[in-house]
């Protein structure tokens, strides 16, 4: 059993103790027979303790002495005896009195408030309050100059009161066989509970708004509202006669003996025997009670603190311990460091008994040091280091198995991720001065204040590498979105999630830690595998989709196996709706699958022109080429079938791109056009050069397609009418006179245009003059065609009847822009007539400036050289005050 205090005999006296009291050094004693007595009891520093009687005032009073208090501030000496309160003072050697409150006539018990204290300025005050029990009334009482003055009505009470305490503002009464009550100074009352068996009740007051009332053999702790404290009570050997109060320990005396209980948990500490008969019992200060019986006195010291802590600490009882120490006199840094050190212990305690939950709470109020708290789990720490030992004692650590190892590392997470939020909040405000997490560890706090980046940034490593291993054990599920924002350790992480084979998290980590190739490694490693869930190209294709162009290289390194593999969704690599791909360097993507994957090239740049709409002239001048070298190909001999079968299709995607396309560089692509066939893709590109005659020839003599030369012509003129007519007279490519070009080559055939290799093929030909579709293009076209180099070329054999309604349109027509010119001349001579007319009329008005015109704007008169300006309406302004005017 704890020791907690020592005591020791004080002394022995004929007379009958009837009250005692004491402060400091002092204990004064009331007897029976009306004699005070005031000893001197200097601090125990051996086994005797020698007192020194300072005062003895043998007929002090006539009748028994009651009750005594002191109040030192004040010297005051404030008494119970022949039903009466007296004051006296302390300060002089004959204790001589000052007053009787002679209202208190009948008194049969009191009690003193005495309130300490202190000012900002540091000036202390006390305040001393005073209520009396006469019979069934309460009298209130403050002192103030001398002189104990009332302060508010008598206060009413069921009977006559057996004990008083004064809590703060409430006023605890206890009644002989009857109950407790709570009075206010307002008069409100407040019943408790009976006193129980035991007749006589009993109050010990525990702060200005807790108290323990007796009832039977316990002590139960309530509040000054009424509620209990705790539902734990007391529980004491017998009824005590007396009780008192030494925070933590409460005492009691019982049939001779003096026990002493904590509150928390209700246990007693320890059992003072051989206290023969006694009665009384008063708490002086902090660890010194007296108790007395009717002859003797024994003097109760606590052991010293340190003695009394080590014991508890033995004993596993921490909260006591950590009372004692907030009570103990040392300095505030040394009480923070025994502070800290017990509730470390308490914490590994609590983990020892497998109480993990309530150890980490522990942990992390305390701030410890999280790689202290992961030790305590072995199998999470690679190897041991001394970088955090302590002077603590080494804790025995259990061994954890099954559901113990479970719940140990559920804990440990929630501590750790608690740990984290705090360690990067802290990150986040160290500028604006926040706490940090380890200033609540003293031994700590200072080298934590200068704790760096980096030292946090290892500490974060330290904690998520932790949380990793924990999650393995606990709920895999975790890992993955831990390693998407981690602070993980490599090494030590790889070497877990491999040894777990927990290859789709070690990619995560792979990717956040930067070591892309190591991880496109694993996932070609990986791609084989028949019972891995990273099988096929999939999740490559996906990892390389989202590398950026600042990885091209690797993209381009490891893209090569998927596109072997699965051609179609390899080259998602390049072409995907993502943006990182999106933003790939086109040409080097281009020039990769121009050497690697020539088969792959048409798609890539189908996408790159017609989705992302790239208007580079580079991807439409390649995009024709290989459009270009599939038709030469399919249009060989040596051709596959299936070639053979796709080339049409081929041509007409490559007809339709020529015509449709305006970006790529038609003299480019016609030098590296094939000259025994693609005529129709020669003619299409000789039309965008605005080489009409050659395209005609083309379609007239070597296609010997004339609808088609006709829709060609039908084409470029359209697109020449829609031109303005400033773009029409820049225009020198002859697309008006398309028509007659045509006609041209109708009637008189030349092999203009047609280039060959220098072997003559089958097509090539000159084909025949073809008059009667020439006569039919002037009857249809009569209004795009210049009648004058129409009637160049037709042969002179024409009657004129075929070209009667030719020439009739065209004389119209003529005849038609002639009317519309002189319109449009004499428009603009009226035009041309007014604006004269204008000018004259504004050229007649004249504006006289005098040195008495006032500019309206700024209120000044114009200077001799002073430029102005003229408004419609007549006024006359600074130039510079133009823009000022509203």
């Amino acid at each position: 059993m704890h020791e907690a205090y020592e005591a020791s005999p004080l002394l022995k006296l004929t007379v009958q103790i009837e009250s005692i009291a004491a402060y400091d050094d002092n204990l004064l004693i009331g007897t029976r027979q009306g004699h005070l007595l005031m000893y001197n009891v200097p601090p125990k520093s051996n086994e005797k303790q020698e007192l020194e009687l300072l005062r003895y005032r043998k007929n002090f009073s006539k009748k028994p002495i009651l009750q005594i208090e002191v109040v030192p501030e004040y010297n005051l000496l404030i008494l119970l005896t022949d039903n009466i309160i007296c004051v006296h003072d302390l300060n002089s050697a004959s204790i001589p009195q000052i007053c009787q409150l002679q209202k208190t006539r009948g008194a049969t018990l009191f009690v003193l408030d005495v309130q300490r204290t202190q000012s900002l300025t540091g000036e202390k005050n006390t305040v001393v309050r005073l209520c009396v029990a006469v019979k069934r009334k309460l009298q209130l009482y403050y002192w103030k100059v001398d002189q104990f003055i009332d302060f508010g009505d008598e206060l009413v009470v069921p009977d006559v009161p057996r004990v008083l305490s004064w809590c703060g503002e409430t006023l605890v009464l206890g009644f002989r066989g009857l109950s407790y009550i709570l009075l206010d100074l307002n008069g409100t009352t407040k019943e408790l509970f009976p006193t129980g068996k035991s007749p006589e009740p009993g109050i010990t007051k525990l702060s200005d708004s807790s108290f323990a009332l007796g009832k039977d053999s316990q002590s139960i702790l309530m509040n000054t509202k009424g509620e209990l404290v705790q539902h734990n009570s007391v529980k004491w050997a017998d009824s005590p006669i007396a009780t008192a109060w030494d925070d933590p320990f409460l005492m009691g005396i019982i049939n001779d003996t003096l026990e002493v209980y904590t509150l928390e948990g209700c246990l007693q500490m320890q059992t003072i025997r051989e206290l023969n008969k006694a009665r009384l019992l008063y708490r002086c200060k902090q660890g010194l009670v007296y108790v007395a019986s009717v002859g003797q006195v024994w003097c109760v010291n606590a052991v010293e603190v340190t003695q009394q802590i080590r014991t508890l600490l033995e004993l596993n009882q921490f909260q006591l311990a950590l009372k004692l120490t907030n009570l103990s006199d040392v300095t505030e840094e040394e009480k923070a460091k025994k502070t800290y050190k017990i509730q470390t212990l308490y914490a590994h305690h609590l983990f020892a008994n497998k109480k993990f939950s309530e150890s980490m709470e522990q942990f992390l109020k305390l701030g410890t040091d999280p790689y202290e708290v992961i030790r305590l789990f072995p199998d999470l720490v690679s190897q041991p280091t001394n970088a955090n030992e302590t002077n603590e004692p080494v804790t025995v650590i259990p061994t954890l198995q099954d559901r113990d190892l479970e719940q140990g590392l559920l804990a440990l997470i929630k501590f750790l991720i608690e740990v984290r939020h705090k360690l990067m909040g802290d990150t986040k405000t160290k500028e604006k001065g926040s706490e940090n997490f380890f200033e609540k560890d003293p031994l700590k706090a200072e080298k934590s204040k200068n704790m760096t980046a980096i030292a946090t940034e290892q500490l974060l490593k330290i904690i998520d590498t932790t949380l990793l291993k924990c999650y393995l054990q606990t709920n895999d599920a975790l890992v993955a979105p831990l390693l998407r924002l981690n602070h993980c350790h490599l090494a030590e992480s790889e070497k877990t999630l491999l040894k777990y084979q927990k290859y789709p998290e070690l990619i995560i980590l792979y990717q956040t830690k930067g070591q892309h190739k190591k991880a496109l490694e694993l996932l070609e490693k990986q791609s084989s595998e028949s019972d891995s869930s990273l099988k096929g190209t999939e999740r490559t294709i996906q990892y390389l989709q989202h590398l950026g162009q600042d990885h091209m290289d690797l993209i381009l390194k490891f893209s090569g196996w998927v596109l072997e593999q699965d051609p179609e969704q390899g080259l998602r690599i390049f072409m995907e709706d993502v943006q990182e791909v999106e933003h790939l360097p086109r040409p080097k993507v281009l020039d990769y699958l121009l050497r690697c994957h020539k088969d792959l090239v048409i798609t890539y740049l189908e996408h790159v022109v017609h989705f992302w709409v790239d208007t580079t002239p580079l991807f439409h001048d390649v995009l024709i080429h290989q459009y270009k070298e599939k038709c030469v190909t399919g249009l060989s001999p040596n051709a596959t079938p299936a070639e053979k079968q796709n080339v049409q299709h081929i041509r007409q995607k490559l007809q339709q791109f020529l015509e449709k396309s305006t970006h790529y560089t038609p003299e480019t692509v016609l030098v590296h056009l094939p000259f025994d066939c693609l005529f129709e893709e020669r003619a299409i590109i000789l039309g965008r050069l605005g080489r009409h005659a050659q395209a005609i020839s083309i379609y007239v003599n070597l296609l010997n397609d004339v609808p088609r030369a006709i829709q060609y012509c039908n084409n470029v003129y359209a697109k020449y009418e829609s031109q303005k007519n400033s773009e029409k007279s820049k225009q020198q490519d002859g697309a008006d006179e398309v028509y007659v070009t045509l006609i041209k080559q109708l009637l008189k055939p030349t092999n203009e245009g047609i280039w060959t290799t220098g072997t003559v093929t089958e097509n090539q030909r000159i084909a025949q003059p073809d008059l009667e579709t020439a006569l039919e293009l002037l009857e249809e076209h009569a209004a795009k065609i210049n009648p004058l180099k129409a009637l160049e070329i037709l042969p002179d054999n024409v009657p004129i009847s075929r070209i009667k309604h030719f020439l009739e349109t065209s004389l119209q027509n003529n005849l038609n822009e002639r009317r519309t010119t002189q319109v449009l001349k004499g428009l603009l001579y009226a035009e041309h007539l007014q604006v004269q007319e204008q000018r004259m009329h504004h050229e007649s008005q004249s504006v006289l400036m005098t040195e008495f015109n006032i500019c309206p704007v700024c209120k000044k008169r114009f200077g001799n050289q002073s430029a102005f300006a003229r408004y419609a309406n007549g006024d006359i302004v600074h130039y510079s005050c133009q823009e000022r005017k509203s």
